[in-house]
């Protein structure tokens, strides 16, 4: 069946112009994806680092699990939460995802 086929041969190659065009295009994509994201992602990195480093004693927060609780102790690495009278959690830092206001947990 391919013997029946015959090849066909193109007159005339396409202009070889086209490597600045690439370039360009290439560094366009370059710029889009800092600015969609990479710029954002450190951003948002660079404000959870500050909220880590903020805790403290008595500030109430929400994990990345959705565990609502006052901060009772801040280590290095780890803080305890107290999420119901007398009941308390301990949670690695990073897993805090946010500060609630002061005044959300009431019961606590």
């Amino acid at each position: 069946m391919i013997a029946l086929i015959s090849p066909a041969f193109a007159e005339g190659g396409a202009p070889a112009e086209t490597g600045i065009f690439n370039l360009v295009l290439l560094a366009g994509f370059v710029v889009i994806f800092y600015f969609l994201m990479w710029r954002p992602q450190a951003k948002r990195a660079k404000e959870h680092k500050n909220l880590l480093a903020s805790l403290e004693k008595g500030t109430e927060v929400v994990t990345g699990g959705g565990v609502l609780g006052k901060v009772v102790k801040v280590d290095d690495n780890y803080v305890a939460l107290e999420v119901a009278e007398g009941v308390e959690m301990k949670f690695q830092k990073s897993s805090v995802a946010a500060v609630l206001p002061k005044g959300t947990l009431k019961s606590i």
